[in-house]
């Protein structure tokens, strides 16, 4: 069981390599998206909203399971490979390591030619914060701080769940995901009917994102420090994010960088004050950037390394049993 997992999980990480996100492809989480907003254009009104998000979220999550057992049991009763092959292909529709490259690496090319306007342009494709009077420094900043976050939520968090349940696990994951990105979010419209959203997000993500924090820093050397002062740098630093998750990558990424995250977004106007992740051994610049993504690519590398040697024995102790 284990073991399919295991290269299902292989082969969909080369497959996300490969082809990534076609943007004209068939793709589940938007089938995903537009259930959650069939439910709550219909559902987040009137009173016991907090209750109708709670339905709305297992309906998901439940709808997602089963649709991905049905179709991985069909695959593997018809044959094992094609079962192997359908979990890779579901696997790597949840993960979005090549994306998040070509996303950061698409703020990193205008900025290194001087070009502010489209550097802000395509960073605000992928940041929720206003970008259009960032310099360069800031703007750098926005981009790794993408790449931090998003290589547990994106990358390593998906296949943490498909180790331990496969193709199906991994969806519901992407499920909880996709409804907190909806829905879970704090304001008048969704606070009470995106909580269950945004709570579950927090709990499928707990392990994960402490796990990939550190996956960073046994995979990557510190630029600017020796790792025992990284390591502190880290568990200093990762609770101080409004997230309980979030930090564990950023600030990671800080301390092997020798930058500092954080500090002053705006949002539609309003400030926002974010701790401030790391020691500022030297100012940011566009090529943090591409290291950033060095260490993307060395901790999925290490995460995938230790899903094979966990999975395997796991296989081993089930089978002596």
């Amino acid at each position: 069981m284990f073991l399919n997992h295991i290269i299902s999980i292989s082969l969909a990480c080369l497959l996300d390599l490969l082809i990534g996100d076609p943007p004209n492809w068939p793709h589940p989480v938007r089938w995903i998206g537009s259930l959650i907003s069939f439910l709550e254009n219909r559902w987040n009104r009137g009173k016991a909203r907090k209750g109708k998000g709670i339905a709305m979220l297992l309906v998901i999550m439940l709808t997602v399971m089963a649709a991905s057992i049905l179709l991985i049991l069909f695959a593997y009763h018809v044959h094992p490979y094609l079962g192997i092959a359908l979990e890779a292909a579901i696997i790597a529709s949840t993960i979005a390591q090549k994306s998040l490259q070509e996303a950061s690496m698409a703020v990193y090319q205008p900025l290194t030619n001087g070009d502010l306007a489209e550097a802000r342009k395509k960073l605000s494709y992928i940041v929720g914060r206003d970008t259009e009077q960032l310099e360069e420094g800031e703007i750098a900043r926005g981009a790794i701080e993408t790449v931090a976050e998003n290589t547990s939520d994106g990358v390593t968090a998906p296949l943490f769940w498909a180790l331990l349940g496969g193709a199906p696990l991994a969806m519901v994951y992407r499920a909880v995901n996709t409804c907190d990105s909806m829905v879970g979010h704090v304001n008048e419209k969704y606070r009470e009917f995106g909580w269950a959203s945004a709570k579950w997000d927090d709990v499928m993500n707990w392990i994960p994102s402490r796990v990939t924090g550190m996956m960073m820093l046994l995979s990557s050397r510190p630029l600017l420090c020796n790792r025992r002062k990284a390591w502190a740098i880290l568990f200093r630093d990762a609770a101080k994010h409004p997230s309980p998750n979030s930090g564990w990558g950023e600030a990671a990424v800080a301390a092997i960088l020798g930058v500092q995250l954080g500090g002053i977004n705006y949002y539609k106007g309003i400030v926002s004050n974010r701790a401030k992740m790391g020691d500022s051994l030297q100012p940011i610049q566009p090529e943090h950037i591409i290291q950033a993504n060095v260490i993307l690519r060395k901790t999925v590398f290490l995460f995938i390394l230790f899903i094979w040697i966990g999975g395997i024995s796991l296989e081993a102790a089930f089978t002596w049993r």
